[in-house]
C-alpha cells in the first residue's frame, strides 16, 4: 500500500489517460481540512489597497539587513496594536480580543504550506523581525520547526510577491479575524499633481505594491478593516517609524 506522497497508478485508462493517485501528507491533509472549513464557515470580505514602495525600498537599500517583506510584517504589527479589532478571533458568537500581537508568516515548502509565528512582533525591532523570520523559514525548510513555533498567531501575512503575483486573496486562518496577502512590487504609471490643486496631473512611474486584506465579516467590518489597511499603507509610505 502506498504511503503519503507515494503515487498509486490506476491501470484503467479512460479519456484522461492513465491516472495517478497520490496520498496527501499529514500536513497537506491538515491544510485541506482547515481551508475547506474556513471557506465554508467564514464570510470572507476582501479589500485592496495600493502602496507606493519607493521610500521603503530606499530604506531597505540603506539598512541592507532587512527586506521589504520584513517592513510589511513590522507595519502590520504596529497597525494591529492600534486597531485591536483586527487582532481578534471569532469564538462561539463572541469577539475575542488578544493582548499579544503574534504574526504568522507563511512559508512554502516542497509539499505543504507552514505558518510559523513571530511572537510579540509589535515589541520587536525591524532587525529582530528580519532575523527571526529568516531563522523560522530555515527551520521550516529543514524540518526542525517545533509545534509551539507554529501556534499562537493572532494574524497572518501571506506573501507571494517573489513569484511575480500581482495580487491574490488568501483564505483566513481560523479563528483569526483576517489575513493579509502581499503581491509583487512592480513599476506602474501613476498620476501625480504637478503643483497646486488646480494644476494638471502628470504621469510618473512609482514602484507599487498591492495589499489584499481578507476579513471575517462577522467580527471585522468594512470601515474598520479599511482603516486598518490604510494605516499599514501609511506606515509603509513613511517607513521611518518602522525603525524606531
Amino acid at each position: 500500500m502506498a504511503g503519503p506522497g507515494e503515487p498509486t497508478v490506476e491501470v484503467g485508462a479512460g479519456a484522461k489517460g492513465a491516472s495517478t493517485d497520490i496520498e496527501l501528507t499529514r500536513a497537506q491533509q491538515t491544510t485541506a481540512r482547515r481551508t475547506a472549513e474556513s471557506k465554508a464557515t467564514i464570510p470572507h470580505l476582501t479589500l485592496q489597497i495600493e502602496v507606493h514602495m519607493d521610500a521603503c525600498l530606499a530604506l531597505q537599500s540603506e539598512l541592507q539587513t532587512v527586506t521589504h517583506s520584513d517592513m510589511i510584517v513590522k507595519a502590520c504589527a504596529l497597525a494591529l496594536r492600534e486597531h485591536p479589532t483586527a487582532n481578534s478571533s471569532y469564538r462561539d458568537g463572541r469577539r475575542q480580543l488578544h493582548s499579544r500581537v503574534n504574526l504568522g508568516v507563511t512559508v512554502a515548502t516542497a509539499d505543504s504550506l507552514v505558518v510559523p509565528t513571530i511572537f510579540d512582533a509589535d515589541r520587536k525591532s525591524l532587525q529582530e523581525i528580519a532575523s527571526e523570520t529568516r531563522e523560522l523559514a530555515e527551520r521550516v525548510r529543514t524540518g526542525v520547526i517545533s509545534p509551539p513555533e507554529l501556534s499562537g498567531a493572532t494574524f497572518t501575512v501571506s506573501d507571494l510577491g517573489d513569484y511575480g503575483v500581482r495580487s491574490f486573496a488568501a483564505i483566513i486562518n481560523p479563528p483569526q479575524a483576517a489575513i493579509l496577502s502581499v503581491g509583487a512590487v512592480e513599476p506602474r504609471a501613476v498620476g501625480a499633481t504637478a503643483g497646486g490643486s488646480d494644476a494638471p496631473a502628470e504621469v510618473v512611474v512609482r514602484r507599487v505594491l498591492t495589499l489584499t486584506l481578507s476579513c471575517d465579516h462577522r467580527i471585522l467590518y468594512g470601515a474598520a478593516a479599511a482603516q486598518f489597511l490604510a494605516r499599514i499603507k501609511e506606515l509603509l509610505q513613511a517607513p521611518g517609524t518602522l525603525t524606531v
